[in-house]
């Protein structure tokens, strides 16, 4: 039976550096999978119509070890300016589907507790809801994964540097919604992360 259109697309930001890791964070393995292969496999997984990776540091030793079919794969080769220009790649590989998504959902592979029924979560809190962006909630703030209706791509290719998404958040607060995820305060950004969630799970 073929899974219903949701017309909706996840971009899976995986360019940066791992610099404070040492190596490319996409690469760790954790349960069986590299955490990035873990990252493609959820979205694939979930009601997505559409999966955009991408990747900019290593990305030729990380594609090489990655099982990338089935989605589409960009290259940010301008991912030391920030996070936000890995965004921008992922807006405009969108806008060349046809047809083009009515929201993205952009996420990360350093989250390992994503999932793709949370995924479909915040697809179907958008439907319920109306609203433009569903962010999940955890630790006090809110942050990816993250979903933003196609009424804000324009401001989304506007953005520069680090900061990411949440300046459109902020610009939108009315219009945001949200769901939980407590395990979205769990991400991988050190060695000492990384032993951490090991041992957690070991």
């Amino acid at each position: 039976m073929d899974q219903p259109k949701t017309n909706c697309a996840v971009i899976i930001l995986a360019a940066g550096g791992s610099t404070r890791l040492g190596r490319p964070k996409q690469l760790l393995k954790y349960e069986g999978d590299t955490l990035l292969q873990r990252a493609i496999n959820t979205a694939k997984r979930s009601d997505a119509d559409e999966v955009v990776l991408v990747l900019g540091a290593h990305w030729e030793e990380i594609a090489s070890e990655t099982d990338t079919s089935g989605i589409n794969l960009v290259v940010n080769h301008d991912w030391r300016t920030g996070v936000a220009s890995s965004i921008v790649c992922g807006i405009e590989a969108l806008r060349e589907l046809s047809p083009i998504p009515s929201s993205v959902i952009l996420t990360v592979c350093d989250q390992p507790f994503v999932t793709s029924a949370l995924l479909n979560t915040l697809i179907s809190e958008q439907r319920s809801t109306n609203k433009q962006i569903i962010a999940c909630a955890y630790g006090g703030a809110i942050g990816t994964p993250v979903l933003f209706c196609s009424e804000l791509y324009d401001q989304l290719l506007l953005l520069r540097g680090d900061a990411g998404a949440k300046k459109i958040i902020k610009a939108n607060n009315e219009n945001v919604g949200t769901v939980t995820f407590e395990l979205g305060a769990i991400d991988v950004d050190t060695v000492a992360d990384y032993e951490s969630l090991i041992n957690k799970t070991s």
